[in-house]
C-alpha cells in the first residue's frame, strides 16, 4: 500500500477545513514540521490501535522532544547548579552570573 505524507501545508489545509485530529497508521508519514504545526494547532494525534490496524511507528527523525515536552523537575535545579559550578570553576569566575544562569536555563529547558 502507498504511503501518505503530511507536510506543514497539509496540516494548514486540514486546520482551515476544521479538522481537529489526525489518524496515524503505518502507512502515514508526518514530517517534523507538520507534527510541530499540528501541535501548534492543538490537533489530537491518534495512533492506530493494534486491534484495528498495524501499530504506527515514528521515524527517527520525529522530534519527540517537541512532541512530548517535560515539565521542570527538582533535578533540574541541581543540574543547573552543577553546570554553573563547573563553568565558574573553568572560567575562574570571570563571567556574569545572571547571563550564565540565563544560558544554563535555556540549555536545560531545550532538553525538555
Amino acid at each position: 500500500m502507498a504511503k501518505i505524507f503530511y507536510t506543514e501545508r497539509d496540516i494548514d489545509e486540514m486546520k482551515a477545513q476544521g479538522v481537529t485530529s489526525l489518524d496515524i497508521t503505518e502507512n502515514v508519514v508526518v514530517t517534523d514540521a507538520a507534527l510541530e504545526r499540528a501541535m501548534k494547532y492543538d490537533m489530537k494525534i491518534n495512533r492506530a490501535d493494534s486491534s484495528s490496524a498495524p501499530k504506527a511507528t515514528l521515524s527517527g527523525s520525529v522530534n519527540l522532544v517537541a512532541a512530548y515536552p517535560r515539565t521542570e523537575s527538582a533535578g533540574d535545579a541541581e543540574l543547573k547548579q552543577r553546570i554553573k559550578s563547573a563553568v565558574l570553576a573553568k572560567l575562574d569566575g570571570q563571567v556574569d552570573g545572571a547571563i550564565l544562569d540565563a544560558v544554563i536555563s535555556r540549555v536545560v529547558s531545550s532538553l525538555k
